[in-house]
């Protein structure tokens, strides 16, 4: 038996257009379950997630809530993690056997303080504001502000995960036969208050959930990183005429190629940093084809030991 660590996409629990709705949101947990069940059959599993759609509508909630302050981005983070861990624990639980335990676990993640993202945020949350508006906003709450096409927005620092503090109970878990959901929506953003003082403090950032997924595949010995996205597969020249699906490739022959840094470039760099820390295989692929692709029938297998790259 194997260890498996799949990171699931934000179309997990919203696909792109979908209104956020509770039921909306519990039937893609359904559909996801049931791609990942055989998996949670087979081999040792985590499952991490995105949850960018739910943390943004927690954040439009606490603005329309006046009577007490915006709760911090590091709380909201900590909320979703278990909304969307109860989803897909019990969409899970549906289809296992009784006894196969689901536990979800709330994952801090340490940050660097001294980390270049603090420097120039870049990750958009939250509702668009017009130019006016977001001088207010940025005046009274001390955001920085960007803009977003016509309209602006609030941008928050999207640092490196650097430790997980919760990483000997997931192997604890793992060990027991447990699936275990972690790292959610990147983990929970935390920093040491200062060196002299061994104090935890939230932290107003978002971590990209590849990264987490990446470092936390590499900390549990995983065998394979599967990184479940809305593409096929991780494509060359994408969106033109001539694009190109790639099957297989050694992770420095990535390196050649430019992969938006919005989508799918934290994706490919964590499918290369996993190859060549490990020596396991990373793999990126839609959800529903995530079976298939760890056969290597469907998606794009990063690994050390392929020899020329391949396309589909």
């Amino acid at each position: 038996m194997g260890r498996i660590v799949v990171a699931l996409g934000g179309n997990a629990l919203l696909k792109r257009g979908q209104d956020m709705t509770v039921e909306n949101q519990r039937e893609n947990a359904r559909i996801a379950a049931e791609a990942l069940a055989p998996l949670c059959r087979s081999h040792e599993t985590v499952i991490t997630h995105g949850n960018g759609p739910q943390v943004g509508m927690l954040a439009l909630q606490e603005i329309a809530y006046t009577d007490v302050e915006e709760y911090p981005l590091d709380v909201l983070v900590g909320e979703t993690m278990g909304m969307i861990g109860y989803m897909i624990e019990q969409e899970l639980g549906n289809i296992l056997p009784t006894e196969h335990h689901i536990a979800t676990l709330l994952t801090m993640i340490e940050v660097d303080p001294e980390d270049p993202a603090f420097l120039d945020p870049t990750k958009f949350i939250g509702p668009q504001y017009s130019r006016d508006e977001a001088k207010v906003q940025a005046a009274e709450k001390a955001w920085t502000m960007k803009p977003d096409g016509e309209m602006w927005r609030r941008v928050v620092p999207s640092p490196k995960p650097k430790r997980i503090f919760q990483i000997e109970p997931i192997k604890w878990l793992l060990e027991k036969g447990a699936v275990v959901i972690a790292a959610g929506g990147g983990g929970i953003p935390t920093m040491y208050a200062s060196d002299a003082e061994r104090k935890l403090v939230g932290v107003e950032a978002v971590i990209d959930k590849d990264f987490s997924s990446c470092l936390l595949a590499e900390n549990i010995g995983a065998d394979v990183l599967v990184i479940a996205t809305d593409a096929p597969a991780v494509f060359v020249d994408f969106g033109k005429p001539q694009q190109k699906a790639i099957k297989s490739a050694a992770p420095d022959a990535l390196d050649a190629f430019e992969f938006p840094a919005g989508s799918m470039g934290p994706k490919v760099e964590s499918a290369q940093r996993f190859a060549r820390n490990t020596g396991g295989r990373a793999i990126i692929c839609s959800l529903v084809d995530v079976a298939r692709a760890i056969r290597g029938e469907a998606g794009t297998t990063v690994a050390k030991d392929t020899r020329a790259m391949a396309y589909h």
